[in-house]
């Protein structure tokens, strides 16, 4: 049963505690890493027949298959994903940044470039539940960057494919290759390259604790987004609220996988017990109620601030939650309080799961209190910038000795010499 809180017991750390990961996944980690990097391909078959119990013929997805999984997925959920994609592309067209020059000033030419990145790869998670929406969410905005080469690694079934559902969401949304292979050896592969598998510029995209680690430990040399823990709600809900919809939207969340967290911040006693019974309720419908049950009563929390709600605010703002829910009446009188979130979902019938599939607004997010300095996924994920300065003799010569005076106040005096050479007799 999910704990409630008076506002003061309990600290930010307790409020998002969590089971540790094993304390082997970083060792167990860099050694898939290595053995792939040394035996490339060879060692993705060997770990497909390990973790997946797939025997794999290939790594990469055919034509063929993708037609043939198109063709059985339902023709209302195709036209479901397609206007998902279109709402996606459409809020993701207005991230696009433009490159611009400066020449205000005589003889100076000054800008910055924006560029795509060349490659990128996405991994979108399988196992426990397949989800087309991470291919939409991830590869739309990469396309409207101008990325040249899209590759999706996704784990396959003991049947050696791929879930269907997830070839379809890519075909709609223009991907240009998709490969059979999950874990921390997929991120391994796309880091590094194998001999079917391209190296990537930047990895993006959601997983496990092990692909989460391995993301971590080959930063650097290639780019990622970010490293994302499991998923989180929170939820601040005033007297008003119906305590059906807002354990509902808690369990949004908490069904994903045990470490999920699922946390209530209300300014009333009586909603808290309305929504904790509600949870009991609800829990033992659901087709992953133990999944559920595991999150809610391990890391769930509801937190009351007693008859005031913008110390509900507050907390939210302390915890800096993936995804918030305002579960409140005229919520844009809110919105400026709202410091710290990755994605904020304003008033009583915008519930997460708009933002999970539909909406437009992406669902790759910061998590565990990373919203406090980071971003959701957008456009700029998938671009680089380069600057650019031209100078003429003349403008050169007007600002040549105050480089160099700078120059020498660092003790560098090749850079000086530099600034003032073109101009000595």
């Amino acid at each position: 049963m999910i704990k409630i809180y008076q506002y003061g017991e309990v600290s930010k750390d307790e409020i998002f505690a969590r089971d540790n990961i094993a304390p082997d996944v970083e060792s167990v980690v860099a050694e898939i890493i290595a053995n792939v990097v040394k035996n490339g391909d060879e060692a993705l078959y060997e770990y497909a027949r390990r973790f997946d119990k797939a025997e794999l013929s290939s790594l990469e997805v055919t034509e063929a298959e993708i037609d043939e999984a198109f063709a059985r997925v339902e023709p209302e959920f195709l036209d479901i994903l397609r206007e998902a994609a279109a709402n996606i592309r459409s809020f993701h067209e207005k991230q696009v940044r433009n490159s611009f020059v400066m020449n205000d000033k005589q003889g100076v030419v000054m800008g910055q470039k924006v560029m795509p990145i060349e490659k990128v790869g996405l991994y979108v998670p399988g196992g426990t539940a397949a989800y087309p929406s991470t291919v939409l969410m991830d590869s739309i905005p990469a396309k409207i960057a101008g990325c040249r080469e899209i590759v999706i690694v996704t784990p396959p079934g003991k049947d050696g494919k791929v879930n269907p559902v997830i070839l379809a969401a890519a075909k709609i949304a223009g991907v240009d290759r998709i490969f059979k292979v999950g874990g921390a050896q997929a991120v391994a592969a796309l880091a590094y390259g194998t001999e079917s598998i391209p190296k990537v510029d930047k990895i993006v995209g959601p997983g496990n604790a092990f692909v989460a680690e391995a993301k971590k430990q080959v930063f650097g040399k290639v780019s990622i987004d970010m490293i994302a823990g499991p998923s989180e709600i929170l939820v601040v809900a005033d007297a008003t609220c119906n305590p059906v919809f807002v354990a509902a939207d808690l369990l949004s969340q908490a069904e994903h996988d045990k470490m999920a967290s699922a946390v209530l911040v209300t300014d009333t006693v009586e909603l808290a017990e309305a929504v904790r019974d509600e949870l009991e309720r609800q829990i033992p419908l659901l087709s992953r109620s133990e999944i559920a049950r595991a999150s809610i009563d391990n890391n769930g929390k509801i937190i009351v601030a007693k008859d005031n709600l913008m110390l509900a605010i507050d907390i939210a703002n302390e915890i800096a939650p993936e995804h918030l829910e305002l579960c409140v009446d005229n919520p844009f009188d809110y919105l400026d309080q709202i410091r710290h979130a990755g994605s904020i979902f304003m008033g009583k019938y915008c519930p997460e799961a708009l933002g999970d599939y539909f909406a437009g607004p992406n669902h790759t997010l910061p998590t565990s209190g990373t919203a406090r300095f980071s971003s959701p996924l957008s456009v700029d994920d998938f671009v680089k910038k380069s600057q650019f300065t031209y100078f003429t003799p003349e403008a050169l010569s007007a600002v040549a000795q105050k480089v160099s005076y700078f120059a020498k106040q660092e003790g560098l005096d090749a850079h000086a010499k530099s600034a003032t050479v073109r101009f000595e007799k």
